[in-house]
């Protein structure tokens, strides 16, 4: 045989073996390997399905809560106003009370000014009283000697014996 011969006989050879070795394998090899990769394309398809609804759920979700968001925007300037107007009413509800603690605490004091004033008033008076009889009954002291206090008992007793004899029946 020649050089070109044995080639060609060693590739004939090479793929006979090749046939024999990988004939059965893929005779035999195919049905498992074809339901292999059905199922493998199955199980893709369904992974796609799966992410194109998991993404079209995320989009409406997304979309949903941009809306939201959109809104938040109203809602803070509503609850912002919203508060600021509380915030008024307590201030002026606050400002109301302070005003009628200040007119009560202006009545108590006028009240404990007048009952001071009075009271001091009271003792003035008492004093003023004491005063003039003190002054009374030094200058009665001073003036009222033995002698005239003598004559005024006489004076005193003529004048009761008039007026009981006045009162007694004449008979």
């Amino acid at each position: 045989m020649s050089a070109g011969g044995s080639a060609t006989m060693d590739f004939l050879g090479k793929v006979v073996n090749f046939l024999l070795l990988f004939g059965p394998l893929i005779y035999f090899a195919r049905k498992p390997v074809k339901a292999l990769l059905a199922k493998r394309t199955a199980d893709v398809g369904q992974t796609i399905h799966a992410a194109a609804a998991g993404r079209s759920e995320a989009e409406a979700e997304a979309e949903e809560s941009r809306a939201k968001m959109a809104g938040l925007d109203g809602e803070v300037r509503a609850l912002k106003a919203a508060a600021e107007e509380e915030g008024k009413r307590e201030a002026e509800r606050i400002s109301r009370a302070a005003a009628d603690e200040a007119e009560r605490l202006k009545r108590i004091t006028r009240q404990e000014l007048d009952e001071q004033a009075r009271r001091g008033l009271g003792e003035l008076k008492s004093y003023a009283a004491a005063r003039a009889a003190a002054i009374a009954r030094e200058r009665i002291r001073r003036r009222l000697t033995p002698e005239a206090h003598a004559a005024l008992i006489d004076k005193s007793i003529d004048k009761l014996s008039k007026i009981h004899e006045e009162r007694r029946p004449r008979s």
